[in-house]
C-alpha cells in the first residue's frame, strides 16, 4: 500500500526490517512498508502487540536501520544518520526522569547537551512549560510529581529542542482511565500549538480514534488500512481492521450486482440493501462478509423484508448504553447498542422475538 507524497514530513518506502539473517530464518518485524505521514500531522500507528508500530517508530528515531527500503524526513534521506543528528524526538512509555533535579533542570539537561545558549535555554525552558501549563511547578523535584505531570515534563522536555518530528512510544499507557482521556486532550492540543508532526503509537483503539488526524492499522508487519479516524472506523477494509476497532457484527451475504464502490447485497439472514465495497472484492455471487456496527441497529415494531428478526439471548448494561445479543434464524448472533435515554426505554426482555433496522448505507463488505 503506497501513499507516498513529495511534501511528506516522514516518507516510508518499501521497507522492511528483518531480525536475522534473512527473510527465511529470521523474524519480519516490518514486511515493506511505504507510508507518508504529512507536515503537521497527529499520525497515529495502530495495532495489537508485534505487529510493528514501535519498530517502525524505532526506525524513523534512528534506534533502528532498516533492512531494505529508506526513510525521508522532508525530503532528506536520514540512512546512516544517528539519532541525536535527527531533528526528532522520542517519548517514550517510561518517561526517564532525573528525581534528583527539577522540572526546569530536567527540561534544560537536554538543552545543556546540545550546547544552547543560558538565555535560550531559560527562555525555552519557561517557554515549553507554558505549553504544558506547568510554570508554578518549575522548581519542584519530579519525584514529587503525579503521573499526569511526569507527562507532562516529559513532553516538555522532548518539545524544548524544537523537533521536526515527535515520536510518542505509548506514552500513556502507565496513567489510570481518568488522567489518560485527560491527557489525550492535552496531546492534540499540544500538536495543534506547535504545529509538529506527532507519530503516536498505541493499541487502544480509542485514543487512535479520538486523537489521530489519520490512523495505520497495523498487523504482522503490514499497514492494512490508512485514513482518518471515521473512514477507518466506518468503511474497514479489511476484517481485521473491523474486528480491532471498536464493536462489530459481521454477517455472511452476496454480492448482487455493483455500482461504482457500492455493491447491493443480500444477507443470508434475508435482508437486502446497500454495502460499501472494498477494491479487493469483485466476484458477484461469491459469499462475503459484512460488517455492520451495532449502534447502527435499531429496534422496530413489526417484521417485514426490509428487516431482520431473531430471538435476544442476552442484555448487558454498561451505564451509558445496553447491548443486546440477538440470535438469527441462521444461527448468527448480532449485538444490537442502544445508548441509555432514561427508566423504562427498554422494554426488551431475554426470550423476546425482536425485529431489527439496519441504518441506511451503515453495511460494509470486507476483504477477508
Amino acid at each position: 500500500m503506497s501513499t507516498q507524497t513529495a511534501t511528506a514530513a516522514i516518507d516510508i518506502r518499501e521497507t522492511s526490517k528483518i531480525y536475522g539473517r534473512n527473510r527465511e530464518t529470521g523474524v519480519v518485524a516490518l514486511d515493506q512498508v511505504s507510508l507518508a505521514i504529512r507536515d503537521n500531522e497527529f499520525f497515529t500507528l495502530l495495532g495489537p502487540s508485534g505487529c510493528g508500530k514501535t519498530t517502525l517508530l524505532r526506525l524513523i528515531a534512528g534506534f533502528e536501520q532498516p533492512t531494505h527500503g529508506e526513510i525521508l524526513l522532508f525530503g532528506e534521506h536520514l540512512e546512516g544518520l544517528p539519532p541525536y543528528k535527527r531533528p526528532v524526538n522520542t517519548v517514550f512509555q517510561h518517561y526517564a526522569l532525573f528525581p534528583h533535579m527539577t522540572v526546569a533542570e530536567n527540561i534544560s539537561f537536554g538543552l545543556e547537551m546540545l550546547d544552547t545558549p543560558n538565555t535560550q535555554i531559560s527562555s525555552t525552558v519557561k517557554e515549553v512549560l507554558g505549553l504544558v501549563q506547568m510554570e508554578h511547578l518549575a522548581n519542584r523535584k519530579t519525584d514529587q510529581l503525579s503521573g499526569g505531570q511526569q507527562q507532562r515534563v516529559a513532553l516538555a522536555r522532548a518539545l524544548a529542542p524544537k523537533p521536526k518530528v515527535l515520536l510518542l512510544d505509548e506514552p500513556l499507557s502507565a496513567l489510570d482511565f481518568k488522567l489518560r482521556k485527560e491527557m489525550q486532550v492535552e496531546l492534540k492540543r499540544l500538536q495543534n500549538e506547535t504545529g509538529i508532526t506527532f507519530i503516536f503509537v498505541t493499541h487502544d483503539q480509542e485514543e487512535a480514534l479520538t486523537m489521530s488526524d489519520r490512523v495505520a492499522v497495523m498487523r504482522d508487519g503490514l499497514i492494512l488500512q490508512v485514513g482518518n479516524p471515521r473512514e477507518i472506523y466506518d468503511r474497514p477494509a479489511k476484517r481485521f481492521v473491523a474486528d480491532f476497532i471498536g464493536d462489530i457484527n459481521i454477517l455472511k451475504g452476496r454480492i448482487l450486482s455493483k455500482n461504482g464502490a457500492q455493491a447491493t447485497v443480500k444477507l443470508n439472514a434475508g435482508y437486502q440493501g446497500t454495502a460499501g465495497l472494498p477494491a479487493e472484492t469483485d466476484s458477484l455471487g461469491d459469499e462475503v462478509s459484512i460488517a455492520i456496527r451495532p449502534e447502527q441497529l435499531s429496534f422496530v415494531s413489526g417484521a417485514g423484508p426490509e428487516h431482520l428478526s431473531g430471538s435476544i439471548q442476552h442484555i448487558s448494561y454498561f451505564g451509558s448504553g445496553f447491548d443486546y445479543e440477538i440470535v438469527m434464524p441462521t444461527g448468527e448472533t448480532i449485538m444490537l447498542q442502544l445508548q441509555n435515554r432514561g427508566a423504562g426505554d427498554h422494554a426488551y426482555t431475554v426470550g423476546d422475538r425482536a425485529h431489527i433496522a439496519i441504518s441506511e448505507n451503515s453495511m460494509q463488505i470486507l476483504a477477508d
